[in-house]
C-alpha cells in the first residue's frame, strides 16, 4: 500500500501544483476547455495515462468543464501516486489548450 502524505506533505506539493486544491483526504482541479469535444478529448488521454499508471482520478464532466480528483482510495488519502497523477493531468490540460 501507498504512504499516506501528511497534511504538511499535500500542502507542500500543492504549492507545486497552482490550479489544484485540496487536502490529505484529495486532491482536485476544475479545468475550462473550448469545447466538449475538447474536453472529451482531454477525458480520453488522462484515461490512457492513468491506466499506464495504475492509478485512475474520479473526472466529472459538465459540457466544456472537466472536474478531476485524486486520492489512493486504498490507502484512505493523498499519496504520491496522487501528485504524480495531478501533474500528468496538468501537462495534457496544458497542451490541449
Amino acid at each position: 500500500m501507498a504512504d499516506l502524505l501528511t497534511a504538511d506533505a499535500v500542502r507542500e506539493e500543492l504549492g507545486r501544483l497552482p490550479d489544484w486544491s485540496g487536502d490529505p483526504t484529495g486532491i482536485g482541479r476544475t479545468a475550462q476547455l473550448g469545447s466538449f469535444p475538447a474536453a472529451i478529448a482531454v477525458v480520453d488521454r488522462v484515461a490512457t495515462v492513468a491506466e499506464e499508471l495504475d492509478h485512475h482520478p474520479d473526472i466529472d464532466i459538465r459540457w466544456r468543464t472537466l472536474t478531476f480528483r485524486c486520492v489512493t482510495h486504498s490507502a484512505g488519502g493523498v499519496t504520491h501516486r496522487d501528485i504524480a497523477l495531478a501533474r500528468r493531468i496538468d501537462e495534457i490540460i496544458r497542451s490541449a489548450a
